[in-house]
This record gives structure tokens, C-alpha cells and sequence, in this order.
């Protein structure tokens, strides 16, 4: 499919397009919108683990687009905040604290993959408002500072108990080495908030 016949939508779970944010930021919207029209065009979605359930590594000029969505953990309390995100109350770094981004990718779906994923199947509001001409959803923009970061813990068990249709398909191995590497990177980093 050419990328001048994709047509996006945001996931209202995904906040990187809002002026204030938790996690990963957008801020150069166009030209991010840009180079993931380019990235979808080239992707080969033989190798998605599950069918319409696409990660994409962006070229390294998305790096510019977006503001990190961690920093390093910091014994200041002074430096973090206190937002609500999803019902929870939670400290997070000041956006200023966010390290410089090594590396972008995005979780985009299709809209048949997003409107069968478990969360949205439980979402009647969210599965309404999907349209009929959106092609593909952007659920989750993961722009990195140093490794690559794994699952969060909440989000780990979230898809273990079913609130992701790829998570079915991990084996034991996959799941511990997963549950180390949330564990570790918990230890060294935080989300950042606007």
C-alpha cells in the first residue's frame, strides 16, 4: 500500500501526540508523521510476530522528532512530579530530566489487529471511534535513551493476562527473560511527564 494511502489514528492509550505527556513526546509532529509514512511503506509485515501487529524502527532523522520518555532514576524528589495516568496516581521524572534519544519505533496496527486486540475488544467507546477509513493505529511511540526499553512491569503482567494477542504466543523462556529485563531497566530509569 502506497504511504499517501495510509490513514492513522492515535490509540487513546498512546499520549505522545499531547501537549502534556507521559512517556515518549512527539514534538515535530509533521515530519514525525513523515518518516513513519516512509518506515510503513518499507515494512514487511511477513516478519510481524502477529498478524497487523507491527514494530518499526524509525531512521535515525526521527530521532529529532520526539523527546525521550525516560531518564535516568534520580534521588531528588524534587525532580519528579505527580501525575495521573490510566487511574493511577504516580511520580514521574520532569520532562527536563529525559535523556537524549538514541532510537525511535513504533507500534502501529492495522485496523483489523487494533480493533481485535483484547483492550480494545473490552473498549466499546475506543473500538467506535476507530473509523472505517483508518487504515492503521498508532499505539505506542518508543523513543529510547541508552537500551532500548523493555516492557514496564504493570504493562509485562497486563499482556500476561491477556491484554495483548502477541503475549499468547511467548514461551517460558521469552517470559522470564522479559521479566528480567523490565526488572533491571526499572531499576535504572524512569518515565518522564510533562
Amino acid at each position: 500500500m502506497p504511504a499517501s494511502r495510509f490513514r492513522f489514528d492515535v490509540s487513546s492509550a498512546c499520549s505522545a501526540f499531547q501537549i502534556e505527556t507521559i512517556g515518549t513526546k512527539v514534538i515535530a509532529s509533521e515530519d514525525f508523521r513523515s518518516l513513519l509514512w516512509l518506515a510503513l511503506g518499507a515494512h514487511d509485515p511477513s516478519r510481524d510476530r502477529k498478524p497487523g501487529q507491527h514494530y518499526i524502527v524509525l531512521p535515525r532523522e526521527a530521532n529529532a522528532t520526539v523527546s525521550a520518555g525516560v531518564g535516568r532514576r534520580r534521588p531528588d524528589p524534587a525532580r519528579y512530579v505527580l501525575r495521573c495516568h490510566r487511574g493511577r496516581v504516580s511520580a514521574y521524572l520532569q520532562r527536563g530530566c529525559a535523556e537524549a534519544v538514541e532510537s525511535v519505533a513504533v507500534v502501529v496496527y492495522t485496523r483489523e489487529a487494533y480493533l481485535a486486540d483484547p483492550d480494545v475488544l473490552a473498549d466499546h467507546a475506543e473500538a467506535a471511534r476507530i473509523g472505517s477509513e483508518v487504515t492503521h493505529v498508532v499505539v505506542a511511540v518508543l523513543a529510547s535513551a541508552g537500551p532500548p526499553s523493555p516492557l514496564t512491569p504493570f504493562r509485562l503482567v497486563a499482556n500476561l493476562a491477556g491484554g495483548n494477542n502477541e503475549a499468547l504466543e511467548w514461551t517460558a523462556d521469552e517470559i522470564r527473560t522479559k521479566a528480567r529485563e523490565s526488572a533491571a531497566y526499572a531499576d535504572a530509569w524512569d518515565v518522564v511527564a510533562d
